[in-house]
């Protein structure tokens, strides 16, 4: 790297800070339905702009944690550029306790610590370090707070703010042969209910109307709408039902998972699904389906690919190599990209097993992604 570059150059000595700070995000239990927990997230990471002269405004949610936004750089004529993070993880509350952070072998674990509170971390130091060189750049840093259960209240929030945008950089834990991600799945998530009619198992068993054999049924026919070869899975992954073990069920219900690629492809998927919601396999069963969340994919324009291209020639020009590959994992970056704006995902610190216990962040990427991510900026042209 060549010197004399101030935003890159201050990155370079920041890897203690840095791992100090994602420390004290992964130790706060932040999951998405832990709005005390989100803000305490975000309460944090505003205490750290506020160090660099940077200011945020927080756009409240009643249900989820509040959204924060901070921007440095002149206004004017020049569109920003939007880095894009959330701060809610998968995991209950006191899993900090249970799994606090530590680093070992140059892995850093805990909850959330790659997804995404490491991009979180990365995204906040380059806006320290383009505020500290005088903020010559407009860039907006957009921190969420529901990304993990689709987004229902940032969506808009994301949308409006991608709108005013040139670029956006969703920091998702990049890969750990460094790449990032040009493409992503939609996904659907539905509730299924199914009512049947309750009756003594024993004693007047002819009567019931089994809401659990008739939740079977759709199950196995839900799951037979998944086609690999076009990438479309169709998964039942929650089910509950009944009242005793010796009653005939009168409810049953499940939670369904719907991915798929392209964006056609959505309206055939859930035209197939809704048939089998109104189909009675049991005589006298019903059922009912609601879509409780929704990303929409991310799929790659020729805009999109051009600031990939910018992204891959400044890690080059770092000596990093960086190419990018699909993702059938939802993401907040399917709601810019389909608005038209320039998208490029999955450019946080590098790590893998998330949303499990064996999460971990391959801690020497910090420092490097987050260079690549400021020269990327720096090298765009005005727009």
């Amino acid at each position: 790297m060549a010197g004399g570059n101030e935003v890159l150059d201050w990155l370079g000595g920041q890897h203690d800070a840095m791992v100090d700070l994602l420390g004290r995000l992964v130790n706060t239990d932040s999951g998405s339905y832990n709005k005390a927990g989100v803000d305490r997230v975000g309460e944090i990471i505003r205490e750290f702009l506020s160090g660099f002269g940077i200011t945020c405004e927080i756009i409240p949610q009643e249900r989820f944690g509040d959204s924060i936004r901070a921007r440095i750089g002149p206004i004017g004529n020049t569109a920003p550029i939007l880095l894009l993070g959330h701060r809610d993880t998968v995991f209950p509350d006191g899993e900090a306790a249970r799994r606090p952070f530590r680093v070992e072998g140059g892995k850093a674990y805990g909850p959330g610590v790659a997804d995404m509170k490491a991009g979180l971390v990365m995204n906040s130091f380059v806006m320290a370090a383009f505020a500290r060189a005088g903020a010559p750049i407009p860039m907006i840093a957009l921190y969420t707070s529901d990304e993990e259960i689709a987004s229902p209240a940032s969506r808009p929030v994301i949308e409006a703010e991608a709108r005013g945008v040139r670029a956006v950089f969703n920091a998702e834990p990049g890969r750990l042969n460094n790449n990032v991600v040009t493409g992503r799945k939609g996904g659907v998530f539905m509730k299924l209910t199914v009512r049947g009619k309750a009756a003594h198992s024993g004693v007047n068993f002819q009567d019931g109307i089994s809401a659990i054999e008739e939740l079977a049924r759709k199950t196995t026919a839900l799951h037979a709408l998944t086609d690999l070869s076009i990438g479309t899975t169709v998964n039942v992954g929650l089910i509950s039902g009944g009242q005793s073990v010796n009653t005939v069920a009168a409810e049953a219900s499940a939670e369904i998972d719907l991915r798929y690629v392209e964006p056609p492809q959505r309206e055939a998927a859930l035209s197939a699904i809704q048939a089998i919601v109104n189909r009675s396999f049991v005589p006298g069963a019903s059922a009912e389906l609601t879509i409780a969340g929704e990303f929409v994919p991310l799929v790659q324009t020729p805009a999109s690919e051009a600031m990939f291209n910018a992204y891959v020639a400044a890690s080059a020009e770092l000596g990093q190599t960086v190419d990018g590959e699909f993702a059938g994992g939802c993401a907040d970056s399917g709601f810019t990209s389909a608005l038209g704006t320039p998208t490029v995902c999955s450019t946080g610190p590098c790590g893998a097993k998330v949303h499990s216990p064996d999460e971990f962040l391959l801690v020497d990427t910090l420092v490097p992604r987050a260079q690549a991510l400021a020269l990327t900026i720096q090298q765009l042209e005005p727009a």
